[in-house]
């Protein structure tokens, strides 16, 4: 990489003149001695690249080839006794001086230690150590320290002197005993190892101490020592880990009784353990390698049992690489359940509020068939009420209380059951929020299942009492009318409508229950007071009842009167082309069974005339409406006029089609604004207008459009001859 230098001078102007005047807040110092000197910014003039080039490298090559050598301090040489005696006082000196600023300072003591043992002083090594250990005896690396000088040099009664001092003041300090029964064995003093490690025991050290103290019993051959160290290791750890490595060491010399023994002993003692799972597994497959199938087999299905589910996954998975490999199907399938069993739990633990999980772990169950265990599966699902009275939390909750109904009716075939089942579901809904008719209605159809229609009728009663919905009312009606009792029905309807005035359902099917009895003046009682309410849902398919309950009873002066009134309250099209409809077929009905000479006859021909007259009258005056008391409604009357224009095609010689056409208007094509939201327009839109022959007459621009359309239909007819 090349640095690229350039020739060239620096130009600059003078620098400003410091003030003379010293400022008294400075003292003897004037504003020139304080002010502070900014270098003057360098102008490049000449940016050309200069004629020779700097690399990085030459760079760092001058500045190694610059770079002064390290300084060292001579080497002393002593060469005389004298010399070494002044020198030791002045190293000894310094090492007082040094220990003296920094006294709690290790290793500053260490140094000092060890400078006197490479001077084979070694009484003064051990003052010093004695020393650094009244500062700090609780450091156990001054210990080791202290112990190691005393072994290196060989003083071995020394050594086993501060081993003694260090374990007894630093007894939870495993490196200590190590080290001391290390040297012990170095020494080959056997006995002297033992006792230390017994007396080690005596602090109940951790699992690393007591397992250092059985494989030292092995390096000698004491088995028996070491079993009996094994039997006060798990009495004084009892863990699963301990009574493994127990049982394998009895396995390791072949005692396979006494391993199983210790296994045994484990899973009694430990079974509420949480670390049983890593027992069983061991024990299990310890049975394996013994070929004991079905003792493997019993320890895993009693391990499952016991172990909680949220621990047991390899205990699930160990299982099911077991009966893949030594059992049957039905082996295989039930550890396969396990498995799935397992997954589901652990999905239920960390969200006991997920339902779609309890339903999957429920199905599990089924497929196995056992009652015990889906009735507690059912049971703790049904225990996880949600949290808020809101229905839409609830409406997958009540999924498994109408499950576990049906299981307790169809599967387990448990009446009894069943029916508190429905009634504890009942009694927990908050049915002053909310409802669900769902389980009424359930509840009730179970009680007609059972022949028990007295315990049918009191939880509709007590449904409708509650919490009184719609679906309830029509099956509890459903339910009397299938038996014959109307007086009830009737009782129900009037609760219905008092419960929801506004029901038109209701309504009708009340006129219709007693239009069916051939009770015509109840049913027209019902109806009178059903259109006298204020609101209604959907009014106009009540009166279309009404108005054919009248038509079907032959009651055309009712049927008309009804007419007039509906037309009192609303003038809309459909109304009007039904009046008119209702005009020209009146009275059809009985004539249709005659035969063809008389319908020649001259009353018939009377009265088709009448009906005729009386149905233009209506079309008449619902133009006259559309025309006068609402013109912008112009589609309207358009669709009027044509449904007039058909009706007097309908009526063949005596329809008068003129008196139509007349009327017709014409359709035009016409563009209007589209506002925006900040009311400017920018776009417009097509629509269909309509123009009415009486609008022409009315307005003289609308005749000269008219006259300009009369010459253009000309004039292209013309051209296309």
């Amino acid at each position: 990489m090349a640095l690229t230098t350039r020739g060239g001078g620096a130009g600059g102007g003078d620098p400003a003149k410091a003030p003379s005047a010293s400022d008294p807040s400075l003292g003897f110092l004037t504003k020139r001695d304080t002010e502070v000197k900014l270098p003057r910014a360098t102008r490049v003039k000449n940016k050309t690249p200069a004629p020779i080039q700097i690399t990085a490298e030459q760079i760092l090559r001058e500045a190694r080839e610059r770079q002064e050598p390290e300084i060292r301090p001579p080497k002393q040489k002593i060469t005389d006794s004298h010399e070494l005696s002044e020198y030791r006082l002045r190293k000894r000196k310094e090492f007082e001086d040094v220990i003296r600023r920094v006294r709690w300072s290790v290793s500053a003591w260490v140094k000092y230690a060890r400078w006197e043992e490479q001077q084979r002083d070694f009484a003064r090594a051990r003052s010093v150590y004695e020393r650094a250990l009244d500062v700090a005896h609780r450091d156990h690396t001054l210990w080791l320290k202290y112990a190691e000088f005393e072994m290196r040099n060989r003083f071995v009664n020394h050594a086993r002197n501060v081993w003694d001092r260090a374990v007894s003041l630093l007894p939870r300090v495993d490196q200590l005993w190590y080290k001391y029964i290390h040297m012990e064995e170095l020494l080959g003093a056997v006995a002297n190892a033992r006792q230390v490690f017994e007396r080690w025991m005596e602090w109940r050290p951790d699992t690393a101490g007591w397992n250092s103290y059985i494989k030292f019993e092995l390096r000698y051959g004491e088995v028996e020592r070491a079993r009996a160290i094994y039997e006060r290791f798990v009495a004084e750890h009892p863990r699963p880990d301990t009574f493994i490595r127990y049982a394998k060491f009895e396995m390791k010399r072949g005692e396979v009784e006494r391993a199983r023994r210790v296994y045994e002993r484990a899973a009694d003692l430990l079974a509420d353990d949480e670390d049983a799972e890593v027992l069983f597994v061991a024990f299990a497959e310890f049975e394996e390698r013994c070929r004991e199938v079905e003792r493997a087999r019993a320890i895993y299905k009693y391990a499952l049992d016991r172990v909680p589910k949220g621990r047991a996954e390899e205990l699930y998975r160990k299982f099911l690489a077991f009966e893949k490999q030594f059992g049957d199907r039905e082996g295989i399938e039930d550890a396969i359940v396990g498995k799935r069993r397992f997954q589901y739990e652990d999905e239920v633990r960390k969200n006991p509020l997920n339902y779609d999980s309890w339903f999957d772990y429920i199905r599990l169950e089924e497929s196995v068939g056992n009652k015990d265990r889906i009735r507690e599966v059912y049971e703790r699902a049904i225990a996880n009420v949600p949290p808020a009275e809101e229905k839409r939390y609830w409406q997958r909750y009540i999924y498994l209380w109408i499950n576990y109904a049906l299981y307790e009716e169809l599967d387990a075939q448990d009446i009894e059951r069943t029916r508190e089942v429905y009634k504890e579901c009942l009694k927990l809904i908050p049915h002053k929020k909310f409802t669900f008719a769902k389980m009424w209605l359930m509840a009730a159809q179970f009680e007609i299942r059972q022949r028990n229609l007295k315990a049918t009728r009191q939880i509709l009663g007590n449904a409708i009492g509650m919490a009184p919905k719609g679906k309830i009312f029509k099956k509890y009606i459903e339910i009397e009318l299938y038996l014959g009792n109307f007086d009830r029905c009737r009782t129900l309807y009037e609760k219905y409508i008092e419960w929801s005035p506004a029901n038109c359902y209701a309504w009708r099917k009340y006129a219709e229950l007693e239009k069916n009895l051939s009770e015509t003046d109840r049913a027209r009682s019902i109806y009178e007071l059903a259109i006298a309410q204020p609101a209604l849902d959907t009014p106009e398919v009540l009166w279309k009842e009404y108005l054919q309950f009248e038509i079907d009873e032959s009651e055309f002066g009712r049927a008309r009167g009804l007419y007039e009134r509906l037309l009192d309250r609303t003038k809309h099209l459909k109304v009007w082309i039904s009046y008119a409809e209702f005009e020209a077929s009146a009275g059809l009905g009985s004539e249709d069974s005659e035969s063809e000479e008389k319908k020649n006859e001259v009353g018939y021909q009377e009265q088709q005339m009448e009906r005729v007259s009386k149905c233009r009258a209506i079309f008449e005056r619902a133009f006259d409406y559309f025309r006068t008391s609402a013109p912008e409604l112009k589609e309207e009357r358009a669709m009027l006029l044509e449904e007039w224009l058909n009706k007097e095609v309908s009526f063949g010689d005596l329809g008068d089609i003129s008196l139509v056409q007349k009327k017709a208007p014409r359709k035009v094509k016409r563009k209007r604004p589209i506002p925006t939201e900040d009311g400017s327009t920018i776009a417009y839109e097509e629509y269909i207008d309509y123009i009415f022959p009486d609008e022409v007459a009315q307005a003289p621009n609308l005749k000269i459009l008219e006259a300009a359309y009369k010459w253009k239909k000309q004039k292209t007819g013309d051209d296309d001859e």
